[in-house]
């Protein structure tokens, strides 16, 4: 039996299909591991001992795939022999040195069993060779495993290209440290990216700060924050003081729109009280004889009720029922001395009422502006037409005001279609529309099916919001 040193136990080859060569297609001028590259001490140009090509760290967009490459069977009489004693030889550039003794056969056995543990060794080597290039490996473990196959290289008990293999591991060591620090690279470029996205949005925060759009404003700040949730790879002090300069802005953004709901809320309870003094106004008007006089200063009130503004919701409308309630008492008490009057009224009422024929063909749909005129006309000569019969008021200024609704409504809907910010986000929707719909035509053009038809559902999903938006703003 050979007496050789201990080696490492071969790295087993990945099983492969019947009738096919380990690793598949071998690329062009490159030659098995283990085949001699020429005889010790020769220096072959352009390539490594063996005629492979030097290892380079992988691309920078990522691995390839692993071909798996193909060991062929050195022939250990070009690089060995065995003595009549069964001492057993390699031949290197410094010489020939023992690397074991043979007693368990023949010379010609022996050599095959020291030329396959070389063989076992190059397929150790040329699947470090192949992991570090396709970058399919880590390449730090990589560099770890040369260094250990390095260390046996003086101690190996093989017959082949010693002084090959120990090249060829010091060329991965090289490469593995190249791509090492191309990996450190990418990582370094990536967290760049990531800390530029995070102080973009730093910067958008910072704008929306300003803003008086509270609700818009608001809503993408919320946004923000989930895409920021989205973005990794930055280090824990880099990230704290970006997220410091994020909340900063959005704290700002919170204070000024608290500030401006608290002036409002002082603006309406300055109301409120302005409202409650009209009230009281009102009410000690309420039992006047000065029936002219009267009516007058219940108009005035009514324009200072107009003036004064909005009330807090949950009172509003109960200062408003009392502040009518004072009028209509006047107005009853007036109504029924001027019961007598009931004739002249009844002509009043059927003037009114052919007011409200002709307010029924205004049309604002086909002239807004128009509308408006004629409404203002016909509420000229409405007053002019005189006081109707008590119980025809309600009826006849319901009619009247059906068309003043109508125009209002109308007027509601071109200031909508017409207001800069609706128009801005239908033509947002419009455009991711148009956006989605070229990504998509392009994929298919492209081939990329699925990339097609998600950019399809995109636009379909688009779509459908700018139809709903479109619907509101009608």
């Amino acid at each position: 039996m050979p007496t050789t040193p201990p080696v490492a136990p071969p790295v087993p080859a990945p099983p492969v299909a019947p009738g096919t060569r380990p690793g598949g297609p071998r690329p062009a001028g490159s030659r098995g591991p283990g085949r001699p590259g020429g005889r010790p001490g020769d220096k072959g140009r352009g390539t490594r001992p063996g005629g492979r090509p030097t290892p380079t760290p992988p691309a920078e967009h990522g691995p390839t795939t692993l071909v798996e490459p193909i060991v062929e069977p050195v022939d250990p009489h070009e690089w060995g022999r065995i003595d009549e004693q069964g001492v057993v030889y390699v031949r290197t550039a410094a010489g020939e040195r023992i690397v074991g003794n043979w007693q368990a056969g023949d010379a010609e056995a022996g050599l095959a069993h020291f030329g396959r543990r070389f063989d076992d060794f190059a397929t150790e080597v040329a699947l470090l060779e192949a992991r570090l290039v396709s970058g399919s490996g880590d390449p730090k473990a990589a560099k770890q495993q040369a260094i250990a196959l390095r260390e046996q290289i003086e101690t190996l008990p093989a017959i082949g290209d010693i002084d090959g293999c120990a090249a060829r591991l010091e060329t991965i060591v090289t490469g593995a440290d190249g791509a090492i620090a191309l990996a450190a690279q990418v990582r370094a470029q990536a967290r760049a990216q990531a800390v530029a996205a995070k102080e973009k949005l730093c910067e958008e925060a910072e704008e929306l700060a300003a803003s008086t759009q509270w609700k818009s404003a608001g809503d993408r700040l919320k946004a923000i924050v989930e895409e920021w949730r989205q973005i990794r790879g930055i280090d824990r002090k880099t990230d704290d003081a970006l997220w410091k300069r994020f909340a900063k802005a959005r704290d700002t953004f919170t204070r000024h729109r608290g500030s401006h709901f608290a002036e409002l809320d002082k603006q309406r309870s300055a109301a409120k009280e302005a409202k409650e003094a009209l009230i009281e106004r009102a009410e000690a008007l309420a039992d006047a004889t000065d029936w002219t006089a009267t009516a007058h200063a219940y108009r005035d009130l009514m324009t200072e009720w107009k003036a004064a503004g909005r009330a807090p919701r949950d009172t509003e409308e109960a200062l408003w029922q009392r502040f009518r309630a004072a009028q209509e008492r006047f107005f009853s008490r007036r109504n029924r001395t001027f019961a007598e009057r009931d004739a002249e009224f009844e002509a009043n009422a059927a003037k009114k009422e052919s007011l409200l024929a002709e307010a029924a063909e205004i049309d604002p749909a086909k002239d807004l502006d128009g509308a408006k005129a004629q409404l203002r006309d016909l509420h000229d000569r409405w007053e002019a037409a005189g006081k109707v019969p008590r119980e025809r008021i309600r009826e006849l200024d319901g009619k009247l005001r059906a068309v003043e609704d109508k125009v209002k409504a109308a007027e509601d809907r071109h200031w909508r279609r017409t207001d800069p910010e609706t128009a801005a986000r239908l033509e947002q929707f419009r455009s991711r529309v148009a956006d989605f719909t070229s990504q998509a035509a392009k994929a298919r053009a492209a081939g990329n099916e699925r990339k097609a038809k998600e950019a399809e559902a995109q636009a379909a999903q688009w779509q459908e919001w700018l139809k709903a938006a479109e619907a509101a703003v009608d």
